[in-house]
């Protein structure tokens, strides 16, 4: 089979593969439908921060078919359409322990600690694989990750009703942020990107008022989802009192900010890491985002064509969201 391997920083090859062997225990073997390219492996292939093994199949955000199951397996059948739990936990730290894996001290995610789903087919355990909805498209099922880390910035951000909310950053997350925000009634949103054709799509999609940084409203509320160190030390200096923002991007650079801001004016600075209960929540939402999301998404491409997909991504020209790979393509 063929898979994208990352061999090390700015080192991607997409090549033939051996196919995975029959599953074994809890394993389970999944024809890969639909796998979204996520801004960590970006950031992995920038930088290699994360690569814990050389080569590895990048890509944690997916959707597929059952092929086959291990003899211990007991939720899935072949057939079954799934999508993955991008966290790898120990189990046994005290977070774990206290049901937040994605705090967990050693946690790792699929497509670094294991191969991703940047191949024709993958074997997880069946510990991180959920069922998702037949009748969906796999590029819409794809999209359960991502909106749960978008779920998880709104539920941490807590904003209240009917108070101003700008996001900074209207790439994946900004936009779904954006999405939850206006389903769920929240706003009025601003949203700014120096993307001119990002910042407008999350615009129409959502309801956002397009912004810059001069002339974004004052909140108390607001995300930064652009991983800029400028960005967020903008927002922190331009804070009001009793501000709360919520860090979710990934940064680059070491974030400096006059800490007499957040002591004086009483501001939260939160991060943001992955997602905790969300997923589950994400997964039953998906038919009623499906028609929006489907519009965040170019796509899909071949295997072959996921370098230069970083490329275009890195180099800032994408003009939609989210860019799903199909590895059946040929």
């Amino acid at each position: 089979m063929r898979a994208a391997r990352l061999y090390g920083i700015g080192d991607l090859r997409v090549e033939a593969v051996p196919e995975p062997a029959s599953p074994a225990g809890d394993d389970v073997l999944i024809k890969v439908l639909a796998a979204g390219i996520c801004g960590s492996d970006l950031h992995n292939f920038k930088t290699g921060q994360w690569l814990s093994r050389k080569p590895s199949t990048p890509g944690h955000e997916l959707a597929g078919e059952v092929i086959a199951v291990g003899p211990d397996v007991r939720k899935f059948r072949s057939g079954d359409r799934v999508v993955a739990d991008s966290r790898v936990a120990c189990g046994t730290c005290p977070s774990c322990r206290r049901a937040s894996p994605n705090l967990c001290r050693k946690l790792g995610f699929v497509g670094e600690v294991c191969d991703g789903g940047f191949a024709e087919m993958i074997v997880l355990p069946e510990s991180i694989v959920l069922p998702a909805d037949p009748a969906l498209s796999p590029a819409i099922a794809a999209m359960a990750e991502p909106l749960a880390v978008a779920l998880h910035t709104v539920n941490r951000l807590a904003p209240e009703r009917g108070e101003p909310i700008l996001i900074a950053g209207a790439g994946p997350i900004g936009g779904l942020v954006a999405l939850v925000l206006a389903r769920e009634g929240f706003g009025p949103v601003s949203i700014l990107d120096r993307n001119e054709a990002r910042r407008q799509l999350v615009a129409e999609v959502t309801g956002a008022s397009p912004a810059t940084l001069d002339d974004a409203p004052s909140t108390r509320f607001a995300v930064d989802a652009t991983g800029s160190v400028a960005v967020a030390a903008t927002l922190a200096a331009r804070a009001a009192s009793g501000s709360r923002i919520v860090l979710v991007g990934i940064f680059h650079e070491n974030l400096t900010i006059d800490p007499n801001l957040i002591v004086e004016r009483e501001i939260d600075l939160i991060g943001c890491g992955a997602f905790a209960g969300e997923l589950p929540v994400a997964i039953e939402r998906l038919p009623a985002y499906a028609a929006d999301l489907a519009s965040y998404i170019e796509g899909p491409i071949r295997l072959a064509d996921v370098p230069g997909a970083y490329q275009d991504l890195i180099n800032g020209k994408a003009i939609r969201l989210k860019t799903i790979i199909d590895p059946a393509l040929a």
